[in-house]
């Protein structure tokens, strides 16, 4: 009997060391299949305060999510953690909130339907139960797999400034100058005046989108900023749209016939003097004051191209890079014109169709951004 009894201890030990064992087992893979997620915050944060409902949002609707909040301002250890992050996820404009999933970082908090998704979506990803990967990418024959995600920005970065560049208030000054040229005889002289005229007038374009753009990184994602963006791509679409019907010769209205014979006036006496020298220095100066007037015509495109830049969330080099690829898409036209003018001697006629067509078609892509921008700013967060 009491071996039967020794025997029953013996079974009853083994078995509840196994099952001690499972349940271990059972708990550590459990703890493998949660995600951590550093949730770095400040007092006085008013975005710190819109993405704390939010993770806890998160935290209930995935319940293997594991948020540490980190406070970064009173805290020696948060803020010594907090940098710790920055420094190896090369963060460029490091920001609070700052929210970490997996190896992806949020800095900063726009709202629920814009910040929010993109960080539900990589909790998705981590997590394993909904690969968003794969429907952001698509298979071409020949060129294989492309991520949508990451080819978007450049596309709309093309699209937005070859229509900024079909400007018919870009283009005038540019034909009057390929006209006077056109009368001299130093050919040399002409591709160096016309070359030097469209390089400035890049020069001033680019330094009025990075006024845009560091505004716009200044502010940060402010939901108002993106309502009013958001109606200047609607009164822009909507003027471009009854500019296209009202104007059929495609000519500039915002500049006046008094200022355009001012300045062809002042193109003549520039490209009549002599010295090389002088010339290039009038040009330089009527090219600022001629573009200064231009992107009262072109403002919308920029500071709406821009601000859909900067919800991108990129190093800076790459918003730089994004602004040079801009410029080079909007000045092309020009060159082209004035390439073609130089070597057969005389201005295509093409121009003000082409114009017309782009004032069409940007006036119902700006209507779509700002719609987008307004209602369902989660579409146009590329890159």
């Amino acid at each position: 009997m009491k071996a039967i009894i020794k025997k029953t201890i013996f079974l009853f030990f083994i078995l509840t060391q196994f099952f001690s064992f499972g349940l271990a087992m059972a708990e550590e893979n459990k703890e493998g299949d949660q995600i951590s997620i550093e949730y770095f915050w400040q007092e006085g944060c008013p975005h710190c305060a819109e993405a704390e409902p939010f993770l806890e949002k998160m935290a209930k609707k995935y319940l293997e999510i594991n948020i540490s909040s980190i406070e970064v301002l009173d805290s020696g250890e948060g803020k010594e953690i907090f940098f710790q992050r920055i420094k190896e996820h090369n963060i460029e404009v490091p920001k609070v909130p700052l929210i970490i999933v997996g190896n992806k970082y949020f800095a900063g908090f726009y709202d629920e339907n814009l910040t929010g998704v993109e960080i539900e979506n990589q909790i998705k990803i981590t997590l394993g139960i909904d690969d968003v990967d794969k429907r952001k990418k698509i298979n071409i024959p020949l060129i294989g797999e492309i991520d949508i995600a990451n080819f978007s920005l450049p596309i709309i970065t093309i699209v937005i400034g070859a229509i900024d560049g079909f400007n018919p208030c870009a283009m005038w000054a540019l034909i009057f100058l390929i006209t006077l040229l056109f009368g001299m005889k130093d050919r040399k002289k002409m591709w160096i005046l016309g070359t030097i005229f469209i390089l400035v007038s890049a020069i001033i374009y680019f330094g009025f989108m990075m006024a845009w753009l560091n505004l716009f990184i200044f502010i940060g994602l402010i939901f108002w900023v993106r309502i009013i963006i958001g109606g200047v791509a609607l009164a822009g679409g909507v003027y471009s749209l009854k500019d296209y019907f009202s104007n059929p010769k495609g000519v500039c209205k915002t500049i006046g016939d008094d200022r355009k014979a001012k300045t062809f006036d002042k193109l003549k006496k520039i490209v009549s003097k002599k010295g090389l020298f002088l010339s290039i220095l009038g040009i330089i100066a009527l090219s600022f004051s001629v573009n200064l007037v231009e992107l009262i015509c072109s403002a919308g495109l920029p500071a709406v191209y821009t601000h859909i830049l900067t919800m991108a969330g990129l190093a800076s080099w790459k918003y730089y890079l994004y602004l040079a690829l801009y410029i080079l898409v909007f000045m092309l036209d020009d060159l082209i014109v004035f390439v073609v003018a130089m070597i057969t001697l005389r201005i295509t006629g093409a121009t003000t169709k082409y114009n017309r067509i782009a004032r069409l078609i940007g006036g119902i892509l700006m209507i779509i951004i700002g719609l987008l921008l307004v209602f369902k700013p989660s579409i146009l967060l590329f890159g």
